[in-house]
């Protein structure tokens, strides 16, 4: 995603609930911006329950501001907008119940101002899409279309894909030519960045490619798969310590492999990524470390400065 809407609960209980050390308001914030969602917009929800009160809203909002800081964003170009889900307050338009409420402003390239949560989504800076980098398309799936053929579906996240290139599905290492692409049915002369597209590919069958497995330009810097890679990890929450020998299941992109954890580089401080111990012995709830991973099968992953749809 490009950018992810917080909804925070101001009832009285609910909003300190969301935000406690295990709370879901306080890990949604980390996942987002752990899984490289840039962009954020705060909408206080329930806020007909408080009686519009300034005051609580107020309370709320540097709260917020201090915890989401610390997960990583920077609230300046974070639009904070009081709203009623139920009642459709300041929703689209901007309600008479906050005669208090100024409205939202962000600072990002330009300074953006607005009183309602659709002109926030409206605000959102379009992301500049990777047309310039080779092929990386993950597979969500693989359909046989009967006079067809074999079509792989997913979304292409940099490159471009068009009729007549020579693809390589990694990690299993198959080359074929696409013969056509189309989204939603319709031809396509080529598929860009963010486009869920199908492409019918030459003499492939359904059984040898499947979801997980990723396509790229067999020209231009194909993707190929890892026997090993070092991963930066946060660990959210887990009941004991994580050590050496660890084997969770890892979704990167559409693939879900075991991944054993085979050496603990470093532990790190996860808001500035400093090193604090070299090859720690465990890792608990809260830390972040360098992880040597080794798939317990052969996975297509790429390093996130490279291509950071399949570094995360």
């Amino acid at each position: 995603a490009d950018c992810a809407i917080l909804i925070i609960a101001a009832g009285t209980g609910e909003f300190e609930a969301g935000i406690s050390k295990d709370g879901q308001t306080r890990e949604h914030a980390l996942l987002a911006y752990t899984l490289g969602v840039r962009q954020l917009i705060v909408a206080i929800n329930k806020m007909d329950t408080t009686k519009w009160s300034e005051a609580r809203y107020n309370e709320i909002i540097k709260e917020t501001s201090n915890f989401i800081k610390k997960v990583g964003y920077n609230p300046k170009t974070v639009p904070f907008v009081p709203i009623s889900g139920f009642n459709g307050d300041n929703m689209i338009e901007p309600s008479p119940n906050c005669p208090w409420y100024k409205g939202w402003e962000k600072e990002t390239k330009t300074k953006t101002t607005g009183k309602t949560l659709l002109e926030a989504i409206d605000a959102i800076d379009p992301p500049a899409r990777p047309t310039d980098k080779p092929l990386r398309l993950p597979l969500q799936d693989v359909y046989k279309i009967g006079g067809i053929g074999t079509v792989p579906v997913g979304r292409v996240e940099t490159g471009v894909i068009k009729p007549g290139m020579v693809v390589t599905f990694a990690p299993v290492g198959l080359t074929t030519e696409v013969k056509s692409v189309e989204m939603h049915h319709e031809q396509l002369v080529e598929g860009l960045p963010g486009n869920n597209v199908g492409f019918n590919v030459k003499n492939v069958s359904v059984k040898e490619i499947r979801r997980g497995n990723v396509a790229g330009d067999s020209k231009n810097d194909p993707p190929k798969g890892a026997e090993s890679f070092n991963a930066q990890v946060i660990v959210l929450n887990h009941p004991g310590q994580v050590g050496a020998g660890y084997a969770p299941v890892l979704d990167c992109h559409t693939a879900h492999i075991a991944c054993k954890f085979s050496e603990l580089l470093e532990k790190i401080d996860r808001r500035t990524g400093k090193s604090i111990e070299d090859s720690p012995k465990f890792i608990k709830s809260g830390d972040a470390a360098i992880v040597k991973m080794v798939p317990s099968k052969p996975m297509c992953v790429e390093a996130f400065t490279d291509y950071p749809p399949l570094g995360r």
